[in-house]
């Protein structure tokens, strides 16, 4: 299961979300999660989940790690679609004891795991198609209005930035310590949900001594480097928008229209 987690990970490639402005995908991340949530009917959810099939058809990259992202979180869409069951009105389908499920609980469960499904998937493209200095860079300048407040922005877009990069990493060295600890006869799955937690202490310990040994060595590193801060600093590469970037923001434009349509024209489910 460790293994399966592929939240913070850059796949390299040369597609179109590749070479998209960093700033116009968190944007448009920000975008995609409000039309998921402002949808209340079948057709216009329908018009949502095919913009982001259309969007992870044209990220390049493979099916299989979106797949991969799923599976951390499908035991969390079950249970949050069986609680959704039974908060729905109206006669009941089914009902066994004062337990009843209507069809407005069916639909409701519906909306819910998709939902669900499509803000991972969206999220899962801007970290697969965005490289860790490029999320900082955008991260900053969409922030640079705070700096009005005095509020330090590049160093809370660097704190964002390295927190999500080292999830992979974080969870790569939890899988090696539970390897070793099973390989000197560990066990983590027999027993009740109290022996499992207890279980996890030879595997916890280690974990957090690796993070703070990583932590000091990174800051060593970019102490080394004459690392202080953003003041003064300047960039490589600069972040400009392009043409392309534009068929981005015509394209939100687009589904945006069709949503509102669809909550219009069609009846609300939730």
């Amino acid at each position: 299961m460790i293994r399966d987690v592929a939240l913070g990970q850059y796949i390299p490639g040369n597609g179109i979300v590749h070479r998209t402005d960093p700033r116009v995908k968190i944007l448009l991340l920000i975008a995609f999660i409000v039309f998921i949530f402002c949808s209340f009917s079948f057709v216009s959810l329908g018009i949502v989940t095919a913009a982001v099939a259309v969007i992870i058809l044209l990220s390049d990259v493979s099916l299989k790690l979106y797949l991969k992202s799923l599976k951390v979180i499908i035991v969390i869409v079950l249970i949050t679609s069986l609680l959704n069951l039974f908060y729905g009105t109206g006669d009941p389908i089914f009902k066994w004891g004062f337990i009843s499920v209507t069809m407005a609980g069916v639909y409701r469960a519906i909306f819910v795991s998709v939902r669900i499904i499509l803000l991972i998937l969206i999220s899962s493209c801007l970290t697969f198609t965005t490289s860790p200095t490029d999320l900082t860079d955008a991260i900053e300048r969409l922030m640079k209005p705070l700096k009005v407040f005095h509020i330090k922005v590049h160093e809370i877009a660097m704190m964002m930035t390295i927190a999500l990069r080292f999830v992979p990493t974080l969870l790569e060295e939890t899988d090696k310590i539970m390897s070793a600890q099973k390989a000197r006869g560990a066990d983590m799955e027999s027993g009740g949900i109290i022996k499992k937690i207890k279980a996890m202490t030879p595997v916890l310990i280690p974990l957090f001594v690796s993070a703070f040994r990583r932590a000091y060595e990174l800051a060593m590193a970019m102490e080394c480097r004459c690392y202080h801060g953003g003041q003064g600093r300047t960039r490589m590469k600069t972040l400009h928008m392009k043409g392309s970037d534009c068929v981005g923001i015509i394209y939100a434009a687009v589904v945006l229209a069709g949503i509102v349509l669809g909550n219009i024209f069609f009846t609300a489910v939730i």
